[in-house]
This record gives C-alpha cells, structure tokens and sequence, in this order.
C-alpha cells in the first residue's frame, strides 16, 4: 500500500480516490505518521460486515456430540 503525505494528497484528490476504487488504497500521513486510509467504498463495505466471534462460533456446524459435557463438579475452594 502506498503512503502519500496529505497534502499531496489534497493536490492530487481525484487520482487517489481513482486509485482506490482500482483497488489500490493509499495511506495518509501527517507529518511522517500514518493517519487515514483511501479505499474504494466496496472495499469497505466487505471490510465492514466482518462478522462477530460469537456469529462466527453460532454458526459453526457442530453437532450434539461434539463438545464435551459440562463439568458440573463444585467449584474448589481457594485461599488468597
């Protein structure tokens, strides 16, 4: 990914955005530190919709079987 100082960028708008819905996003920096990123809108709309851990593990297919049973022992005691 490219890095460009933002006020090339700024000069050079249009061409970076082109660029980015190319599918080659470019970094901004400010005073040699990175800052934002340009990318194309569809880029981020699939970077966006990244499921949760918790959908990811609801929908794994797993069977009845599959996971051991719960230990439903008393916890231990424990001196701190």
């Amino acid at each position: 990914m490219r890095e460009i100082q933002l006020r090339d960028a700024k000069a050079n708008l249009s061409a970076v955005v082109d660029e980015a819905v190319d599918g080659k996003p470019a970094v901004i920096t400010r005073h040699g530190k990175k800052q934002a990123v340009v990318l194309g809108y569809e880029e981020w709309q699939r970077l966006s919709k990244v499921p949760s851990f918790g959908r990811l593990l609801m929908a794994a297919p797993t069977g009845a079987g599959d996971l051991p049973a719960r230990n439903r022992s008393k916890l231990r005691k424990t001196d701190f």
